[in-house]
């Protein structure tokens, strides 16, 4: 994981252990969105896995899609 993709993955991180219990697993995507991220970081680094990541956080409101969203290779 490229060193700015390793600090954009901080927060995931965080929210993933102190948030994630408190919200429950109602997601409407799978893979959740703080998976998603983490899996887009790493495969495709800061940039363009940081985009891909807030292009999906962006997406998840109650009038968006819904269903299995994998991230592209």
């Amino acid at each position: 994981m490229t060193p700015l993709a390793w600090i954009l993955a901080l927060p995931v991180r965080v929210y993933r252990k102190v948030f994630s219990p408190w919200v429950g697993h109602n997601c409407r995507y799978d893979p959740t969105c703080s998976a998603y991220a983490l899996e887009a970081l790493q495969k495709h680094g800061g940039l363009k896995g940081g985009w891909l990541a807030a292009r999906r956080i962006l997406r998840c409101h109650p009038w968006g899609g819904m269903g299995v969203d994998d991230v592209p290779d």
